[in-house]
């Protein structure tokens, strides 16, 4: 049986203490258990990859089992586990053996005959992400034309799956992903870097895999879902350039202060004496094909119509919510603070749905992460309207170093940390929302929920 960590016992795990006093409290934590279980990747596999007899349907295309000598499981990603137990009970017999790496994030490793499922650290890559590089490097190896590969890609896997370029150390990566994160740099920009200094990404997987054939089910964590930056897309073509890695070094100033190594590479590329990433194009992409099997968009739509269902007046306002968190935060809490004045854009009870991945720009050494500090932000600017909420929910269950995954934040969020002494501002300014909402009791807590497709926020009215 393939198990997922999203159940029914998810809304009441999505609970705070404002959900719990506000009388559509319930309805919200049953909206968002719905989305989640709307990108459940255990699900999203079975109906992505599918076995007739001899048959392996794979989106719209069919491969025949009977063709190939042996089969192989590989991936990487958050969502990486339930997608293997699927893949695998979908394979069965004809599996060969696999590799997949995961978040370690303390909950137990699956054990799925065969496949081995491994941990390493997220969002900064550790040891034992290069382990796994090397492990899944050492298993492609072994695969000839006559073998079929299934790789199993989710958000996460950038920093999870390292292979890193000659010269390059895993400390320069370490140091190199501590420096983006803190500057506020959104993830494309983050991974072109990554995919140039990287063996497995910007199609290093594909390349690796060659000549056998590859297909790969993957679940997108990025805005607008482009094959080529999730998780660094190793079996997807790349379209950037060394070029453009280096410019955004200096777009960020962080040309003096990322490794000598990471600036030479880049520099060796830019005159062609390093090999560029996969491009379009590229003959080998012929044996090679990638699955989109779920998305933010697709969690918003499920969220969409459960909150219609439950009489809601409701509204997916976008799935590209991009920018820095405490800016979007308010803006989202002016939008609450329309509905409460003039019904507009929606009637009460209203709910506004929006989905995406903000930004932080780290000012200060609190605790926190991108959902709470977005909720924090608006919490701020709904001071002292009733009946009105911004809920911001990472679908992963993990924002940022937490172990929460959002936060709660109403027109009484200020007068209630004022009364315990807390000084919003003061935890705002120091990038502090973690402890702020933890005082409270409106962290969002439902635990790992083994799926990530990105954040989604709620602008509720009653």
């Amino acid at each position: 049986m393939v198990t997922s960590a999203i159940s029914s016992s998810m809304s009441d795990r999505l609970l705070t203490v404002s959900l719990r006093s506000a009388p559509w409290g319930e309805t919200m934590a049953r909206v968002m258990a719905a989305a989640l279980a709307a990108v459940d990747p255990a699900q999203a596999t079975a109906v992505s990859l599918r076995r007739e007899g001899d048959w392996v349907i794979a989106g719209e295309r069919r491969y025949d089992l009977r063709a190939f000598d042996r089969v192989w499981l590989v991936g990487a990603g958050k969502a990486g586990a339930a997608m293997a137990q699927a893949a695998a009970a979908i394979l069965g017999d004809r599996l060969s053996g696999g590799i997949v790496v995961v978040k370690d994030d303390g909950v137990p490793l699956p054990a799925i005959p065969g496949v081995t499922v491994v941990q390493a650290a997220h969002p900064t890559p550790d040891e034992r992400s290069v382990a796994a590089g090397r492990q899944i490097a050492a298993l492609l190896a072994q695969a000839g034309a006559r073998d079929l590969v299934v790789a199993l890609i989710s958000g996460g896997g950038s920093a999870l799956l390292n292979l890193p370029v000659p010269g390059v150390t895993l400390a320069d990566l370490q140091r190199l992903t501590a420096e983006l994160l803190a500057c506020g740099a959104p993830i494309g920009a983050i991974n072109t870097l990554r995919k140039h200094l990287d063996q497995l990404k910007g199609g290093g997987l594909a390349r690796l895999t060659a000549p056998a054939t590859l297909i790969a089910l993957i679940l997108s964590d990025v805005v607008g879902s482009p094959l080529d930056v999730i998780a660094s897309g190793p079996t997807v073509a790349d379209p950037t350039t060394f070029a453009d890695a280096l410019a955004l070094l200096d777009h960020y100033e962080l040309r003096d202060r990322c490794p000598p190594a990471i600036h030479a590479y880049l520099t060796a590329g830019v005159r062609g004496e390093q090999p560029e990433t996969l491009k379009p194009g590229d003959p080998l992409l012929a044996t090679v094909q990638n699955v989109g099997i779920g998305s933010n968009a697709q969690a918003a739509r499920a969220a969409l119509a459960a909150a219609q269902v439950a009489g809601l007046n409701a509204m997916l306002l976008t799935t590209y919510l991009e920018g820095e968190a405490r800016e979007v935060g308010r803006v989202l809490a002016g939008i609450a603070r329309e509905i409460v004045t003039s019904d507009q854009p929606l009637p009460r009870p209203a709910c506004i749905i929006a989905g995406g991945e903000t930004t932080v720009t780290l000012r200060g050494t609190g605790l926190g992460g991108r959902n709470q500090e977005l909720a924090l932000s608006a919490a701020l600017a709904l001071e002292g309207l009733t009946d009105a909420a911004v809920i911001a929910l990472a679908t992963d269950g993990g924002d940022g170093p937490t172990d929460a995954a959002g936060a709660v934040a109403t027109g009484a969020t200020v007068a209630r940390a004022r009364a315990l002494g807390l000084d919003p501002l003061d935890h705002l300014r120091r990038n502090d929302a973690y402890p702020f909402f933890a005082a409270l009791d409106d962290l969002l807590r439902p635990g790992p929920t083994g799926t990530n497709v990105n954040d989604l926020v709620f602008v509720v009215v009653g």
